[in-house]
């Protein structure tokens, strides 16, 4: 089958197709046809810099999520054809990911889904939509009546969680710290250009923390009482917070939690279907290439060239 397999740092433009046999499926696992595939920040870090690591399974083919149809289901109770979606569970690290015709994956971390969207649809639906449900359901809790606040929301995350918070019927603040980019969060009731200091000029009962521990801080002063901030993503490039006090720095009554994306479960994928469906929600990605193009797709991701997700069709 063609695939992608990586031993060593490979930048972008050096990404190729090349051939490996198909996986031979076993007990516990199942074999997908992979239809299409998302691709993530986390598989430009695999390929840049994590490949190196012990932990890593070498060589891998790169890819935490894919769609597609069951091609043998082993001892899993799917049927062949089914169609589903799979993320996460250590694809694309522990063992071969996405980036082929076939993937090798086990069945816990492989979802039926019922849908009639396309497959590039449906390829930016997995690891995004499954975080941004997390994160806003969750951890937020989010109620229709919420004013939420998503700082650093021109990213594939942000633009999900601004159609699933719109569509739930809540308030939208949307913030970017690049002026030029304020028109990509028109679908938001307020695009803000953040200078890193939003406190005092946003008042908010729920945040989805994007940008980070670069700005958590902030973001924590924005809260009205009983407000919650769920801390998602890394955009800032701020990993930890050092010197982190949180009985000074958490204000009182303000609630800071955090969402991790793998453990997803059958009920949060059919949930997130069910809402997609019954809000006639087109998942949005900002381009689809096709699978003979994944270095063109690689450039792409390394080089910050595509508005959202970028999703490959096989």
């Amino acid at each position: 089958m063609k695939a992608v397999s990586i031993d060593k740092i490979t930048p972008a433009g050096n990404v190729a197709i090349t051939e490996i046999p198909v996986p031979e499926v076993r007990p516990g696992w199942v074999l997908v046809k992979v239809k299409a595939f998302g691709m993530n920040h986390s598989e430009q870090i695999l390929r840049l810099s994590e490949i190196e690591a012990d932990h890593i399974s070498k060589p891998i083919v790169p890819g935490i999520e894919c769609v597609g149809e069951i091609a043998d289901p082993s001892d899993s109770g799917m049927q062949e054809g089914q169609k589903v979606i799979a993320l996460m569970g250590g694809m694309g690290r522990s063992f071969n990911g996405s980036y082929a015709e076939y993937a090798l994956l086990p069945a816990h971390h492989v979802f039926a889904i019922e849908s009639d969207l396309p497959w590039d649809r449906l390829a930016a639906v997995p690891e995004t939509y499954f975080t941004a449900w997390g994160s806003l359901f969750e951890c937020l809790q989010l109620k229709p009546t919420d004013t939420l606040l998503i700082r650093g929301a021109t990213c594939a995350l942000g633009y999900a969680a601004i159609q699933i918070a719109k569509a739930f019927g809540c308030k939208v603040t949307a913030t970017t710290h690049r002026e030029s980019k304020l028109p990509l969060l028109a679908d938001s009731d307020e695009a803000v250009l953040d200078d890193g200091q939003l406190a005092g000029k946003a008042n908010v009962t729920k945040a989805l923390e994007l940008v980070g521990a670069k700005t958590v801080r902030d973001t924590l002063r924005c809260m009205v009482k009983g407000g919650i901030v769920c801390h998602t993503g890394l955009l800032g490039g701020v990993y930890t917070l050092d010197g982190f006090d949180p009985i000074k720095e958490i204000p009182n009554g303000v609630y800071l939690t955090g969402f991790f994306s793998n453990y997803p479960t059958q009920q949060a994928v059919d949930e997130i279907f069910t809402f997609l469906s019954e809000h006639k929600l087109q998942p949005v990605y900002g381009e689809c290439f096709d699978f003979e193009h994944i270095r063109e797709a690689c450039i792409a991701l390394d080089g910050g060239k595509v508005n959202g997700k970028i999703t490959v069709k096989i």
